[in-house]
């Protein structure tokens, strides 16, 4: 079996704000389309007798996941916390999904492998941050917690677009921005009628071992 921990990535803003297995996927982005094209891959795959599994998820955030919105734009990996740059827009929701949950949740749909369809898609809640400012406010009392004296800003997009030019990673989180801007949660009810439950670890809990693990906490604080 094929596993693919999906994103919403493949979404455009014609799907907002609550994301089910069904929805269409018209992504804006290089990225998207790119996920698109797996997710066919995988399709296909399964129509020649393969079985392929997908979980989609928010934006994904670990104690050693460097590549993701925590990692490059909230805090910055490898030195005590000092600042948390939060990407959203008050008011506006948005889905995360801490990796060890999402791990969790593909092991379990695993053992029951017999009973699904040779392509299955389920989408994983994760934590939802209902008005854009819980991930960062979760940040900021783990922080205080370690002794750390931490201030919370809005994310500085105009300097992405001025180093843009010269960055193809840069240029793509501008263009993740429309993620950022609208509400966007992710439907578990199939994944619930499966499982009967979704793994799901505390969000504070989840932020301090992603912190301790990509060494934002002071020496001596482990994962």
């Amino acid at each position: 079996m094929v596993l693919l921990p999906g994103t919403i990535y493949n979404y455009g803003p014609d799907a907002f704000p609550v994301l089910d297995e069904a929805s269409p996927q018209q992504p804006l982005t290089r990225k998207g389309a790119l996920r698109v094209e797996m997710e066919n891959a995988l399709a296909a795959l399964s129509q020649r007798g393969g079985r392929a599994l997908v979980v989609r998820c928010g934006d994904f955030f670990g104690p050693r996941a460097g590549n993701n919105w925590f990692s490059q734009g909230l805090v910055k990996p490898g030195q005590p916390l000092a600042g948390v740059a939060n990407p959203g827009r008050a008011g506006v929701g948005h889905a995360w999904a801490y990796l060890p949950d999402v791990a969790a949740t593909m092991v379990a749909l695993i053992e029951r492998r017999a009973s699904l369809p040779p392509l299955a898609h389920f989408h994983l809640a994760g934590h939802w941050d209902p008005d854009g400012t819980a991930m960062a406010g979760a940040i900021l009392r783990v922080a205080a917690r370690h002794g750390l004296q931490v201030r919370s800003t809005s994310f500085r997009w105009w300097m992405l677009r001025l180093a843009a030019p010269f960055s193809e990673t840069l240029r793509e989180l501008i263009e993740m921005r429309y993620l950022w801007e609208q509400p966007l949660r992710l439907d578990n009810s199939r994944l619930i009628e499966v499982l009967g439950t979704e793994p799901h670890t505390a969000l504070e809990v989840a932020v301090e071992r992603t912190l301790a693990g990509l060494g934002c906490l002071p020496a001596g604080h482990g994962d």
